[in-house]
């Protein structure tokens, strides 16, 4: 079952690259007692989430935090090496954290996994944006298969207000 606005987003250990190298977090840790604008694409490095959807929310970082977001945050089935390499070419340290699904545990909890198994990918996150306040989805926004226009930064913002 896809989650819903409502809905406390589930348990699951995801992974970020820190200084130190990489770290564990319990997804409900880092949800918890904060707004967060998080958003989920198919892969680190791959075309529209490199060119279009990390650069959106890399640039309005300011403007969605001042909308009251604590913190911006991007998912990716990929590993935490590709995730940390990812955000340090697009900048994104600082403004938005960069958290690696690796087994799929959280896409597939939230029920929004993907078969890109025709493009050598095999079981990805869909495209989606959501805005999670203690832990509880406030908005959500899935797109259509191919899509990039209801998961930006750009109408994240003007869903805000």
């Amino acid at each position: 079952m896809t989650i819903e606005v409502g809905s406390r987003l589930p348990d699951a250990k995801l992974m970020t690259m820190t200084a130190e190298g990489p770290s564990a977090i319990q997804a409900a840790d880092f949800f918890a007692g904060k707004t967060v604008a998080f958003f989920a694409l198919p892969g680190a490095y791959t075309p529209t989430c490199s060119a279009r959807h990390l650069p959106g929310f890399v640039e309005k970082a300011d403007a969605l935090k001042a909308k009251g977001v604590d913190e911006i945050a991007c998912l990716s089935v990929n590993d935490v090496f590709v995730m940390g390499a990812w955000g340090k070419d697009n900048g994104a340290e600082g403004k938005v954290t960069l958290l690696a699904d690796g087994n799929a545990e959280f896409t597939t909890a939230v029920g929004l996994t993907m078969d890109g198994s025709g493009f050598g990918m095999g079981t990805r996150s869909q495209r989606y944006a959501m805005v999670v306040k203690d832990g509880v989805v406030e908005h959500l926004f899935i797109e259509e298969p191919g899509a990039f226009e209801v998961s930006s930064a750009d109408h994240m913002l003007e869903q805000l207000g």
